[in-house]
Formats: structure tokens, sequence, C-alpha cells
């Protein structure tokens, strides 16, 4: 009989790519790690891993068998919300992703409705870049989480995970309001301004983006949605931005345009709350939409449900009825 431990730990090696990366993210040793996988290929009776080097890889056997534990996970996973719902009474802990903006605008107001409905639930929140939630959700480091995704940077595929839209936001290009010639603090729209851009009724992004091919650009850290999505905005455009800051707090990006360092594409939620005369703003064409993310079978587990519904209580005005 397989092992369903084991076969979340082969699972993890099909996503991570390493045995040392499945031991860090499982809080095991590598060799308990490969110990564990070889008394799994015992248990299959053929070879599921082959060793290239220093690394190893699926072999198809083992390539089919991660299929099947997908499926056997997401049983597990509906068969734990069908206990719970019928435990009643929601208590204990709920592991909560989040990225920072969300964070502040959102999760708050969230947490403050679930303690109201269910008060014997233990919110626990991490902040988590939305890039690194689908090895989180299904090591169990977390059992629900928000992400994102750009026009440019769609969110991938992930075997094992799920997910419900929440709410989508307008994206602004930051610029100081001396560069502009503009009113202070101004907010406009990229519509108009000659080119096409993301989409239809894109009229004008590519346009306003090209003027500040040459000015210095204020990025996330690389390796994060938000980075992406600036460079590959930019390259649609036409350029590759010269960066000269790399920040992943938005509220610190809008400082440093209004000091003169740069310009930055940030969210709505990110100029939200930070309103300063010297940065002025301008609509642009392309969203960020930002899901609920769970473990597939998941969906229906009642704290997992109760937290859905909490964040679609707390949303401020401006997202409450602009749900993807």
């Amino acid at each position: 009989m397989l092992d369903v431990r084991r076969l979340r730990l082969l699972r993890e090696l099909a996503h991570r790519g390493t045995i040392a990366a499945v031991a860090e993210a499982l809080s095991f040793s590598p060799s308990a790690v490969s110990q564990q996988l070889s008394v799994l290929e015992r248990e299959a009776g053929l070879p599921l891993l082959e060793r290239t080097g220093r690394r190893v890889r699926l072999t198809p056997a083992g390539q089919n068998l991660v299929r099947h534990a997908d499926a056997v996970l997401d049983l597990l996973e509906r068969a734990d919300a069908e206990l719970a719902e019928a435990r009643g009474g929601l208590a204990g802990a709920l592991r909560i992703g989040s990225f920072p903006t969300a964070t502040r605008a959102i999760v708050p107001a969230a947490l403050a409705e679930l303690a109201r409905r269910h008060p014997g639930l233990e919110p626990m929140v991490s902040e988590t870049d939305p890039a690194a939630v689908a090895h989180a959700l299904r090591a169990g480091d977390l059992d629900v989480a928000l992400i994102h995704a750009y026009d440019f940077v769609p969110a991938p595929e992930e075997p094992g995970l799920a997910t419900e839209p929440l709410y989508r936001e307008a994206m602004y290009l930051a610029t100081p309001a001396q560069w502009t010639g503009g009113p202070a603090g101004s907010v406009a729209s990229a519509e108009g301004v000659g080119e096409g851009g993301v989409g239809e009724g894109g009229v004008g992004q590519r346009a306003l983006l090209r003027t500040h091919a040459d000015a210095p650009w204020i990025t996330a850290t690389p390796g994060t949605l938000c980075h992406a999505m600036t460079v590959r905005a930019c390259e649609d455009a036409g350029f590759m931005p010269r960066i000269r800051h790399q920040v992943d707090e938005f509220a610190t990006v809008l400082a440093l345009v209004a000091a003169g360092q740069g310009v930055a594409v940030v969210p709505q939620l990110g100029i939200t709350g930070h309103a300063d005369p010297a940065v002025a703003l301008t609509r642009l064409v392309m969203e960020r939409r930002t899901n609920v993310a769970f473990r597939s079978g998941a969906a229906a587990h009642p704290a997992v449900a109760a937290f859905g519904a909490a964040l679609r209580a707390a949303l401020p005005p401006e997202l409450s009825g602009d749900h993807v």
C-alpha cells in the first residue's frame, strides 16, 4: 500500500526539482527525504527517480504517480472539509498568506469580520509573495492565501491548487509632478494619448510609457510578480527600463517618486491613503487581479469558505463592485 506522506514528498520533488529544496520546505533532512522516497520506490515496485549528475528527475512511472498523488490529496482535502463541516463550530488555527497591499488595506477588516462570525478560529497571517504561495500551500505551511496576477504576468496553472476571484484594481504610472508640468497630485488617464496599449481600448499606454524610456525606474525586487509586471509592460512599449531602485513596499516607492528618484507602476491599493502633491498619477489600461488560493478540494472547507466570505465583506467600496 502506498503511503500518502511519501506521495506528498514525491509531488513536492516534482514541483521543487531537488531533494534539498523539498527537505528545506518540509523541515526534513535531505537524507530523510531520500530514504522516504526509496521506501516509496519499494512500495511501488519500480524506479520512480533517476539521477542526472547531482540532480534527480522523475521517471515516466514517477510522473504518472504524481498525477495520482494530486487526485488522492484532493480527495483527502474534500474529506477533511466534510469532517470539519460535520463537527460544526469553527475552531483552531487558520494559516493565511497575503501580500503587503492586501495585508494593509483588506486583511485587518476581514479578520475583524471573521472574529465576529467565528470567534473560535485563530487566524495567523504571514506576508507571502504570490510567487511563493503555491509551494507554501502544497507543503501545508498555509491553508489559504491571497495571490495576484497582472495583464503582462498571468498566474500560472498550479497543480494541486484552486482559486476563486476576489477583486481587480487599476494600475497607475507614478511620476514626479515637476516632470509632468501638470497640476501637483493630479490623476490622469492614458486614454487618448495616441497609440494602443493592452487589449481593446488601450489607447495611449505604450506611448505614455515610452515618454519615460530614458528615465530612472523604481521596481519591486527581482523574482516578484510586481517586478516582472513593470519590466514586461516596458518591453511591450519597446524599451527596457533603466532600474535605479528596487523596493517592494509601494508607500516607499511613492516616496521615492515624490523625491524625484524615478517613475514607477503602482496598483490602486498601493496609492490608497498615500496622496502626495509631489506625485502625478496616470491611470493605465492594465489591471491587477487578486484571487483567493487554496489546496484543491478545500473550497468547501468551512474555515476557507468563512475567510473568503469575510474578505468579500471587507472589500473597500472602490473594489467591492469590481469582482473579476
